[in-house]
């Protein structure tokens, strides 16, 4: 994979642990599987993680690792939501508290947190949307990844959407929730993503049919014809 990239001039990489739970094993497990995608190309180490799968021995050992390799160290924790309510709804596992305290945790050991946001979940409104924004801010996270729900074969989503149990906003309400969050985000807050990256197969719902770019540019417009921006309201910043 590295050599592709290498040919089109790029030197240096990012390790990012995406898939699953990348804290949840012993910390010799962690170490070794840490350690073994490092290499002189490596100059970042992106954990992505739970809240709840986020602690002291952990982020001790991330830290030696740090200072051993010379590498530095961000890590992606999912939020999904500021709505608590919602966050017991959709069986994400951990609470609301759970997140805020992996966060400052994380950010006393001065590592990089980018946090995940779901901004049309079942039961949330645009009232939960801004919530989430002040939320993020009030934390000082360093970034954000901004998904619309898609909805795979084979989870309970999926299964409520065939029954029709569940419907899915639409794309201009996406797109008006978007644009909300974004004007209650600090502007310090670097944006990574603006809507989900369904799988090829599987899915069952994903981005109203559209590509990436489509909904992208989307937003971008209805930024730019409201004539605002990102932290416009917020008082957080």
């Amino acid at each position: 994979m590295k050599e592709r990239y290498k040919k089109k001039g790029i030197k240096k990489f990012i390790a990012y642990f995406q898939n699953y739970t990348n804290t949840y094993a012993p910390i010799d497990v962690l170490r070794k599987t840490y350690i073994q995608a490092i290499d002189e190309d490596i100059v970042q180490l992106d954990i992505a993680t739970r809240p709840d799968c986020i602690d002291e021995n952990v982020l001790n050992l991330v830290d030696e690792i740090k200072r051993e390799y010379n590498i530095e160290i961000s890590f992606d924790i999912g939020l999904q939501s500021a709505n608590y309510h919602t966050l017991l709804k959709i069986n994400r596992g951990h609470t609301l508290a759970e997140y805020i305290y992996a966060v400052n945790l994380i950010k006393k050991y001065n590592f990089e947190v980018v946090s995940h946001v779901i901004l049309n979940l079942p039961g949330d409104n645009i009232v939960d949307v801004i919530e989430s924004a002040k939320l993020l801010s009030a934390l000082r996270v360093d970034g954000v990844k901004i998904h619309s729900l898609y909805i795979v074969e084979g989870s309970i989503f999926g299964e409520m959407y065939k029954t029709g149990k569940l419907e899915v906003g639409t794309l201009d309400s996406y797109v008006e929730r978007c644009v909300t969050f974004l004007e209650n985000l600090s502007p310090k807050i670097t944006i990574h993503r603006l809507v989900a990256d369904p799988p090829h197969s599987g899915t069952l719902f994903g981005n109203w049919g559209k590509t990436k770019t489509e909904i992208v540019n989307l937003i971008e417009n209805t930024l730019k014809t409201k004539d605002t921006y990102q932290g416009k309201r917020t008082k957080i910043s």
